[in-house]
Parts: C-alpha cells; structure tokens; sequence
C-alpha cells in the first residue's frame, strides 16, 4: 500500500474515532439535560403545593377556627371568597 495513501487512512480513521466520541458525549449531556429538567419541572410544581400542605395550610385551619369562620372556598381555585372574607374581617374586629 502506497505510505501516504495509508497515512491519510489512518489520519480519517482518527478523525472519525474522535468525531465518534464527541457525538457520544454530546448525546450523554443531552440525556442528563432532559433528566434534569424533568427534575426541576417536578421541584418547581410539586414543592410549593407540599409547603402549602406541610406549614400553610394547618396555619390557616387554626386560623379560621380560632375566628369561627369556616373557609368555604366556592370560587374555582379553593380561594376564599370576597364574602368569607368580609366575614373574617368582622369577626376578628369584634374580638
């Protein structure tokens, strides 16, 4: 085999053998990427609605039993009404 054919045989080989690390490397960063998204997708949707139900929530359960007013919380999102909220306000000025 003539040397510079075998040369620029083995210069393409490497070549490719590092092309082919780059592009596994890259599709490693890219599986760790999406895992990591879906990590932080999960904490960013999931946390507060945990800190609603671990520290919120009874505070605010004590809250409207303390005043006597329950929360009845009609509208869509569980929210109290402008009415409860009235209620809330008066009763915790007669006190």
């Amino acid at each position: 085999m003539d040397p510079e054919l075998k040369r620029q045989l083995e210069e393409i080989h490497a070549l490719a053998k590092d092309n082919h690390r780059m592009l596994r490397a890259i599709r490693r960063d890219q599986w760790f990427s999406f895992f990591s998204r879906i990590i932080i997708w999960v904490v960013v949707l999931v946390l507060p609605l945990y800190l609603y139900q671990q520290y919120l929530g009874p505070i605010i359960a004590k809250f409207s039993a303390v005043s006597g007013v329950p929360v009845s919380g009609t509208n869509a999102f569980g929210l109290p009404t402008t009415a409860d909220l009235q209620k809330l306000l008066n009763s915790s000025q007669r006190k």
